[in-house]
């Protein structure tokens, strides 16, 4: 049965968050007076986020919980759930309340004026350090760059999308996902709303400098070849520069103003052969990923879901 909205929330060791979540959504989706469901995606928690979200759908029709076999990442956690949800709109939130879910009428609103894909850009973000601010303005100036998707600049996950955008996402295979790439990729008719970033309700935050590295390769990697090509512009300039510096060699020698140069000719070696083996990690990288990709395994495994107040096998 397609229902009229669909939230759907990744979870990480959440288990603090979760009762001041479900709260808030349930006033907000039950003030939209349509049918709605909320999806919560245990992502391999450690604490007590699954026993809690199972019985949060046990209680609760509107709830859907799914419990992945082991931690896949947040942008897999939140494949599943556009896979399993079956409303007509998703909002696509995160566990930890620093996104508003109060917004859920104003976009509705700007959907309910054609638009496919409503995306929340922050233009304040509270609680967040100088190095996360700084760090994420510059990954979308940069990844814009490169890539060949222009992706909203301080745009998040946290979007409201209708259901052909849901079904384009779910047409696209790829492992190593980014779904507010992906999103830029199906195009359609998509708006920006302003909105004030807020701190973690509770807990820490669990995306450290490591996942956000992550993420920012497979940015780059799933949206741009522009890397593997600066490899080969960067060596025309290197066969340029060295052709000139074999012109000067041989100019020296046969004037007889040759030296022993081995300083510079140690630190022209160590240069080259670091770039040499940066362009080879980039290959490299690009080389791994189409291996993987060739392997068209499963994105995910579940180990239990919870639908409709009863656990489906």
């Amino acid at each position: 049965m397609e229902l009229d909205l669909s939230v759907l929330v990744p979870c990480y060791n959440e288990e603090q968050n979760l009762p001041e979540l479900y709260k808030r959504l349930t006033q907000i989706c039950s003030a939209t007076r349509g049918r709605y469901e909320i999806v919560l995606v245990n992502d391999g928690s450690t604490d007590g986020t699954w026993p809690m979200m199972s019985e949060m759908a046990a209680q609760d029709r509107h709830i859907t919980s799914i419990n992945l076999s082991r931690n896949y990442g947040h942008q897999i956690a939140l494949t599943a759930a556009l896979k399993h949800c079956r409303g007509k709109r998703a909002l696509i939130i995160d566990a930890d309340l620093q996104d508003p879910p109060e917004l859920l009428p104003q976009m509705m609103a700007l959907m309910d004026q054609g638009y496919d894909v409503i995306s929340g850009k922050r233009i304040h973000r509270k609680g967040e350090s100088w190095f996360k601010k700084t760090s994420a303005s510059g990954f979308y100036r940069v990844l814009n760059m490169l890539s060949d998707v222009k992706i909203p600049a301080d745009t998040g996950d946290f979007r409201l999308i209708n259901r052909k955008v849901i079904e384009a996402l779910n047409a696209m295979p790829e492992a190593h996902r980014f779904i507010r790439g992906l999103c830029a990729l199906a195009g359609f008719k998509q708006v920006s709303l302003d909105y004030t970033r807020h701190a973690r309700f509770a807990g820490k935050t669990h995306y450290g400098l490591h996942h956000m590295i992550q993420l920012a390769v497979t940015a780059v990697t799933g949206f741009s070849v522009r890397p593997l090509r600066l490899t080969f512009y960067f060596g025309l300039l290197l066969a340029a520069i060295g052709a000139l510096l074999l012109v000067y060699v041989l100019g020296s020698w046969l004037m007889h103003r040759t030296v022993q140069g081995w300083t510079s000719l140690a630190i022209l070696i160590i240069t080259l052969q670091s770039i040499q083996f940066i362009f080879l990690g980039i290959i490299g990288e690009y080389l791994a990923r189409t291996f993987v990709e060739s392997k068209h395994r499963p994105l995910y495994f579940i180990d239990g879901m919870v639908q409709n107040g009863v656990e489906v096998q």
